[in-house]
């Protein structure tokens, strides 16, 4: 038995299945905890106190309930829709979602494949979610469905550009797409960190790429594809049971992803704010989720204050005043690295 461990540790495909297989670890309790708190923080912030009765602290077990619920949900396909794209799409959206996750460093010792590219990889093969989106509402055959993909498409091809100029005013002074690089370049007290080293260029690439990230993962104020005062469900209108349940837990993965990209590349990533106190391969994982989860609190604390933007406002923000001020930031960092 013990040759036999050993023979199989020492093979790289199951070396290479495991590594791939961690961060999906993370990811089902995350979504499970993640929707809860949406519940939590929405309920709080409207003044109500969210799920209390069904199991045990503060309603924690709602959440399995509906999850329950829904894995006994009929899968419903319309009878006009192209059966075999309506069911691929869910499976791709969640593909593309969790394909990110193979460059994100979680410590200084686990990251599921440490490329020299993997800034170019993720902003690559995110891009996999818009074609799953389109997907979706094309084969759904429903307006509101196409109305919603056709929005969300344009949304995240148009978002896409400021958020990659404001990863490239990083990358320019990193002078790496290697996210583990840029993590250890990043060593030490909190203002060793990317957000406060280049003051004000690199905070301001920050904010645009949080921006940014928001319409990327259709949050709201930029949540118009799916806007249930306008067109139903957008995209997902004719999903259900499980299929839903995909592209809602895609949707959360995306967040944590854009989250944890914002940690990595400004904020230190595992790093500890205070130098060596509190550092290592242990630490190191508590700090990338801490900071990660942040940010997705952050993105809930902004659905329930601000208001959906209309169709020429979401396009005037992306075109008008994100995109320059990203190609404002490059200029400006290109200058200081001259100087």
């Amino acid at each position: 038995m013990e040759q036999l461990l050993r023979n199989i540790l020492d093979n790289d495909f199951f070396v290479y299945t495991a590594m791939a297989i961690v961060p999906l670890l993370w990811i089902l309790p995350y979504a499970l905890g993640v929707i809860w708190l949406e519940r939590k923080v929405s309920a709080h912030m409207q003044d109500r106190l969210g799920p209390m009765r069904t199991g045990g602290w503060h309603g924690w077990a709602q959440t399995i309930a509906d999850m329950m619920k829904l894995l006994q949900k009929e899968d419903i396909v319309p009878a006009a829709a192209d059966k075999k794209l309506h069911t691929l799409a869910p499976y791709l959206m969640f593909i593309g979602a969790y394909a990110v996750y193979a460059t994100i460093p979680f410590s200084s010792d686990y990251i599921g494949s440490d490329l020299n590219i993997g800034l170019f990889y993720i902003v690559a093969v995110s891009s996999i979610t818009a074609v799953a989106i389109l997907m979706s509402g094309w084969s759904s055959n429903n307006k509101w469905s196409l109305l919603g993909a056709m929005r969300s498409v344009a949304q995240i091809v148009s978002y896409e550009i400021p958020t990659i100029l404001a990863l490239l005013a990083v990358v320019m002074i990193a002078g790496t797409l290697n996210l583990q690089e840029i993590n250890k370049m990043q060593t030490g007290w909190f203002w060793n960190w990317f957000v406060f080293q280049k003051f004000p260029f690199i905070f301001i690439a920050f904010i645009i790429y949080f921006v940014a990230s928001l319409a990327e993962t259709n949050r709201t104020p930029f949540d118009i594809p799916e806007a249930e005062s306008e067109i139903v469900a957008g995209y997902i209108t004719e999903y259900s049971g499980m299929k839903f349940a995909m592209f809602m837990l895609s949707e959360f993965v995306n967040m944590f992803a854009v989250s944890a990209i914002a940690a990595t590349v400004f904020l230190g990533g595992w790093n500890s704010p205070f130098g060596e106190f509190m550092s290592g391969p242990v630490w190191g994982v508590f700090w990338f989720l801490s900071k990660g989860m942040f940010f997705v609190f952050i993105q809930m604390w902004l659905r329930w204050t601000l208001p959906r933007l209309r169709v020429d406002q979401l396009m005037y923000v992306s075109w008008k005043v994100l995109t320059p001020w990203a190609f404002a930031c490059i200029v400006c960092v290109g200058l200081w690295m001259m100087l």
